[in-house]
């Protein structure tokens, strides 16, 4: 009897187990694969989703396991144009402020910690995409390869957070 309970017990451990390393899965070959549309109002939201998403059902450090890939894969793939090749770093650790913000705070509020979120993740991405744009690369850069690390980054975070409510209320509902 006590054998078969051990059996019972460890056989729903192991698939819990085994469920969340597919989720884990999924989520870094969408995120990883995904800017392979190319279209950073695609890409952004769909990444920043996957997020948000895995930060809810994995933790934050799944979270920031996920959120490595993306940058590196779109610098790979020409989304990002070389001259940002600097910036790789700071997208991120952009992903990781939001991963880590959003996973404290979400108990509270997901709307909140969304928003701050996304906020924060765009307060550094603007304030330290500035600096080496300004004081490292050096040279004039057009207006659309800028722009790609600013507001952008704050809509396709808002957007990716739309994305992981709407599938979060799917689910529980």
């Amino acid at each position: 009897m006590i054998t078969k309970i051990k059996s019972i017990v460890l056989s729903s451990i192991q698939t819990k187990v085994l469920a969340r390393a597919g989720l884990f899965a999924l989520f870094l070959i969408l995120a990883t694969f995904a800017p392979l549309l190319k279209q950073q109002f695609i890409t952004g939201p769909i990444v920043n989703a996957l997020l948000f998403l895995s930060t809810v059902y994995l933790g934050i450090s799944a979270g920031l396991l996920i959120s490595f890939l993306p940058s590196i894969f779109a610098f790979f793939i020409g989304l990002l144009p070389l001259l940002l090749m600097p910036m790789i770093p700071f997208i991120i650790i952009s992903n990781a402020v939001l991963v880590l913000s959003f996973g404290i705070f979400r108990k509270k509020s997901f709307w909140l910690s969304a928003i701050s979120a996304s906020l924060l993740k765009f307060l550094f991405l603007f304030t330290s995409s500035s600096f080496i744009i300004n004081f490292f690369i050096k040279q004039s850069l057009p207006e659309k390869i800028v722009s790609m690390m600013i507001w952008p980054q704050l809509i396709t975070a808002l957007s990716g957070a739309l994305i992981a409510f709407i599938v979060l209320k799917i689910k529980y509902e």
